[in-house]
């Protein structure tokens, strides 16, 4: 049996929590009190019953994107669709699933529920990394921190995203983030228009950071590390080894030629490319860093 969804005020008593099975959220909505809490209260109301939605249509949402056609009826699952077929390049299909927009589409969905509220100047919605941002006209900006190096986390680098700032989704990807990859980024940090077009993006760059083949990379089925898995028997990366300095370039290279491709189709704003210590940033990406950046590991709202 599914457990039930469920929901508490964090003990910042500023932050919304909402929680079903795979699905973690951090909300954070900000303006009048009497808006924030209707804000708060739709998220809960829209956030009941959102996991069902996904499950009733899970075996097509774990089937690779083809044709123009969308096969899914719910509106997020729709979404889901729609944001990966938008990413594939033209005459160059990739492999990609709706699965891949789930995180961003899930934030997105439950923010349009907060943003219709008078009153609030800002909110966001964290979803394990990937985040959907609303800014009113007047907001200030929203920082996000990103941990450039995790063993130093006090010392981050900020995006600065305001309300003339066409970005209003976040998104991470990564051979070291909580999802499988297919390549060997340490991580990929977009922005985009949308959260879930942030989502897929990550995912598609973060897969074409690779180098075939190469003995220092440790693969295994994606099936085999999660039986239920949309990659299937794919390859996914479990172990990078160190790489000469030509090597990561060359990894890099690849990723920044799909990121490059999609920023000409503004599907995305900007990205940040990170493998062993080496950083591209592609694109229009407000990064700033505080000493040398080593690695993007996750963001957070700050």
């Amino acid at each position: 049996m599914m457990q039930a969804p469920h929901h508490r005020m964090l003990p910042d008593g500023r932050r919304l929590h909402l929680g079903h099975g795979p699905i973690d959220l951090i909300v954070q909505a900000e303006g009048a009190p009497d808006a924030v809490a209707e804000g708060y209260r739709r998220a809960v109301a829209r956030f009941d019953g959102l996991l069902e939605e996904l499950v009733a249509e899970l075996p097509l949402l774990r089937r690779p994107v083809q044709g123009d056609d969308c096969p899914l009826q719910g509106p997020i699952a729709k979404r889901m669709w729609q944001a990966a077929r938008g990413c594939m390049p033209e005459g160059a299909p990739l492999f990609v699933t709706p699965m891949a927009a789930v995180a961003g589409a899930v934030a997105e969905a439950v923010l349009a529920a907060i943003s219709e509220v008078p009153g609030l100047t800002r909110a966001s919605v964290n979803n394990g990394g990937d985040i959907a941002l609303y800014l009113a006209s007047d907001a200030p900006d929203w920082r996000l921190a990103v941990v450039v190096d995790p063993q130093d986390p006090a010392s981050p680098g900020v995006l600065r995203i305001g309300p003339k700032h066409s970005c209003r989704g976040v998104a991470s990807s990564g051979a070291k983030g909580r999802s499988h990859s297919l390549g060997i980024a340490d991580s990929v940090t977009v922005l985009a228009k949308t959260a879930p077009e942030a989502d897929v993006a990550a995912t598609l760059i973060a897969n074409a950071v690779d180098l075939p083949d190469h003995p220092a990379i440790t693969r295994q089925p994606a099936c085999v590390l999660a039986p239920d898995s949309d990659l299937g028997a794919a390859l996914v990366t479990t172990h990078v080894g160190a790489l000469t300095a030509k090597e990561i370039t060359q990894a890099l290279d690849a990723g920044e030629t799909l990121a490059e491709s999609l920023l000409a189709t503004r599907r995305i704003h900007g990205a940040a490319l990170v493998l062993q210590g080496r950083v591209r940033l592609v694109g229009d990406l407000p990064l700033h860093t505080h000493g040398q950046v080593h690695s993007v590991r996750k963001l957070h709202n700050v």
